[in-house]
């Protein structure tokens, strides 16, 4: 028997039992139970310990004993929920925490239970009322104040070393868990964070900030298709927010469905005027539909409600054809002069800074401040450009002219996609402009589609641990070849709005992935846009990308990854002859009909006069460059690079004989 004096302190070291050993917490509380049977404290830990340890039907028959004997007790009641709800008795469960909040309208845990149990029982959008009344009742930013306080101030690093040893003691702390995909988002580490906030969703599915964060994630991946159910979920529940509504705009916009993005941003500027992201989001559907007067507008109309916000001045910069006034400089300048400007904001009046007075001729400073902005760039995110070249090393190993010849005829044999892969800033959007203006040829936007095939396969590196993608798709079968192929068409589809013959996928990126489009669509074309090395580098140097082009951030970075394109591509060029069709920008830029000409013949198309005047053509384009295209060529730019050579060495270092065409390098759109 234990003595009345020491029963306190055996309850106190049972409690702290019961997450790292269940079994031990049960026969301590046993034993107390045996000797002082009234005792609840005990009784509610034995009956937690049974349920923890798969024994739900013990936990039940000691939680009912004493909710008989206690009726008034809140707290039994949310135990006998939390036990009938684990031995699978959802009706009953029900009914004990419903009884628990009309006990006791602010039991945290017993909402967040009841949130568990309607998603059970599929009843979203109880389950998301619940899950808000419990954030409500223990918000997380006051019992993680610490990493919270981090993670708003940027202080990553931080951050992370405050969440770690919390998740340790508590794995399923959900809100930890959110803070940490935040971190990993900073660090444009995605899949990672992506892993994380599903994590969150699954523990808790009425987490709606976690869900929020998810569709924030898919947008800063361009992946408008994936954001909307959860946007969907997130209004049945809040149908006024203006910040779910914002973001499904954004999601329509993503999917080029631009006529209803417009519809919920015309209504919101009028009910929300004073809210940044309305306005900013406005302008970029504004842009992207091509009303580039109405796009100024509202950027300006965003700076004017918040003068420190650098994504507006971003996007002002970001339209190639604005020009900053004078009193821009300086309103910029003022920013940056303020301490207390958060990092992201900070890089981005840099990058801002860099074209005004590159546009005024100022080069000397105009490239302190690109520098200035890459560096605060860099500094977010672990980059190594020898993962790189060692993935370069990986692809030609496996990619043999034997490998292809074993496995000739397969894939889906479809003809539809017309693939522009090559580095950012070097002319795709131009080739998918002109390929648009085609009556058999559709326009989308950089698809995400293959580089998420890769990451199934395997594509991520881990220190000491090489990744297993591209040899994983020696062991595809030829019937796994052809699903991919098959599955890259049903989810494009969505983004084929006018339904034409073929359709264009312009993610750049998809140079690495050469070997996989081949095999699962041997069919396809493949575009290779080319342009020469100081003008290509240089161009993504001076562009602040929003996420995820680490490389863009250093001009050595820069030079090494243009080297690996460059060899990647001969591989293909020797393994596959005749596979690829290489288009320089410029030559494009010298012979606009030639070479138009001689690309619509590889594309298998009849020539139309239409192309040549891609400018006019009229439609959604979402990329940097989407005011440069809707202009005739111009070749006033064709060595723009030579204002910035005296910085250059970096670069010409990490490119060695490739800098040697200099000469020919040009400036362009991308």
């Amino acid at each position: 028997m234990i003595p009345p004096g020491q029963t306190e302190l055996s309850l106190i070291r049972i409690a702290s039992l019961l997450e790292r050993d269940p079994a031990a917490a049960a026969r301590e509380a046993a034993q107390i139970v045996s000797s002082h049977p009234r005792d609840t404290a005990a009784v509610l830990l034995l009956g937690t310990a049974r349920r923890a340890c798969g024994d739900p039907a013990a936990a039940v028959a000691l939680f009912s004993e004493l909710a008989a004997a206690q009726p008034d007790s809140a707290v039994i009641r949310l135990e006998l929920g939390r036990a009938l709800r684990v031995a699978g008795r959802e009706a009953q469960a029900l009914e004990a925490l419903e009884h628990a909040v009309r006990l006791v309208p602010d039991l945290a845990e017993a909402w967040r239970e009841l949130s568990m149990l309607y998603a059970t029982r599929g009843e979203t959008t109880a389950c998301d009322a619940a899950y808000e009344r419990f954030s409500r009742l223990s918000p997380e930013e006051v019992r993680l104040g610490e990493a919270a306080a981090a993670l708003a101030n940027e202080r990553l690093d931080a951050a992370e070393k405050l969440l770690r040893p919390a998740l340790e003691r508590s794995p399923e702390d959900v809100a930890a868990l959110r803070m940490l995909a935040a971190v990993a988002t900073e660090r444009e580490n995605f899949v990672e964070a992506e892993r994380l906030l599903e994590e969150c969703l699954r523990l808790a599915p009425g987490y709606s900030r976690a869900r929020l964060d998810l569709a924030h994630l898919f947008h800063l991946q361009f992946k408008g298709e994936p954001m909307l159910p959860l946007l969907e979920r997130l209004l049945a529940s809040e149908p006024g927010n203006t910040r779910y509504r914002v973001m499904q705009a954004a999601a329509y916009n993503l999917l080029g469905r631009t006529e209803q993005s417009l519809q919920i941003l015309g209504a919101l500027v009028s009910e929300s005027p004073h809210y940044e992201l309305v306005w900013l989001n406005y302008g970029h559907t504004l842009r992207a539909a091509a009303r580039q007067s109405e796009a100024i507008a509202a950027y300006r109309k965003c700076i004017e409600v918040k003068p420190g916000f650098g994504d507006a001045w971003l996007s002002l910069a970001n339209l190639k054809t604005f020009r900053f006034a004078a009193g821009d400089v300086a309103a910029m300048q003022a920013q940056l002069d303020r301490e207390e400007l958060r990092h992201d904001d900070r890089a981005k009046f840099e990058f801002s800074l860099g074209k005004a007075l590159e546009d005024a001729g100022d080069f000397p400073a105009s490239f302190e401040h690109y520098a200035h902005g890459n560096a605060l760039r860099r500094q977010m995110v672990h980059y190594q450009s020898e993962s790189v070249t060692r993935f370069v090393q990986r692809t030609r190993a496996l990619y043999t002219q034997e490998f292809f010849a074993a496995r000739r005829g397969w894939g889906c044999l479809s003809q539809e996609p017309i693939f522009i892969v090559g580095l950012p800033r070097a002319g795709s959007t131009l080739l998918e402009q002109i390929l648009a203006s085609h009556s058999q040829v559709e326009g989308t936007r950089e698809l995400t589609d293959v580089i998420a095939f890769a990451v199934d396969l395997g594509d991520r590196e881990e220190p000491g641990k090489p990744p297993a993608y591209p040899q994983s798709v020696a062991r595809l079968t030829a019937a796994d070849i052809a699903a991919l192929g098959e599955r890259y068409l049903a989810q494009t589809r969505a983004h084929r709005l006018v339904g034409r013959t073929h359709f264009v996928d312009k993610m750049g990126s998809n140079f690495m992935h050469v070997g996989l489009i081949h095999l699962m669509l041997p069919n396809a074309r493949i575009i290779d846009a080319r342009r020469s090395p100081l003008g290509c580098c240089l161009a993504n140097f001076k562009q602040h990308f929003q996420r995820g082009l680490w490389f863009s951030y250093s001009l050595g970075d820069l030079g090494h990854y243009y080297r690996d394109y460059v060899s990647l591509m001969a591989h293909f060029d020797a393994v596959l002859p005749g596979r690829i069709y290489r288009v320089s920008y410029e030559n494009v830029v010298r012979d606009l009909e030639g070479e138009v000409r001689r690309l619509l013949e590889y594309c298998g198309l009849p020539f139309e006069e239409q192309c040549l005047r891609f400018h006019q053509t009229r439609r959604v384009v979402a990329t940097m460059s989407s005011e440069q295209v809707r202009q005739p060529l111009y070749s006033e730019g064709v060595a723009q690079w030579r204002n910035f050579e005296p910085w250059l060495d970096p670069l010409k270092d990490a490119l060695g004989e490739l800098a040697v065409t200099a000469a020919q390098s040009a400036e362009g759109p991308g």
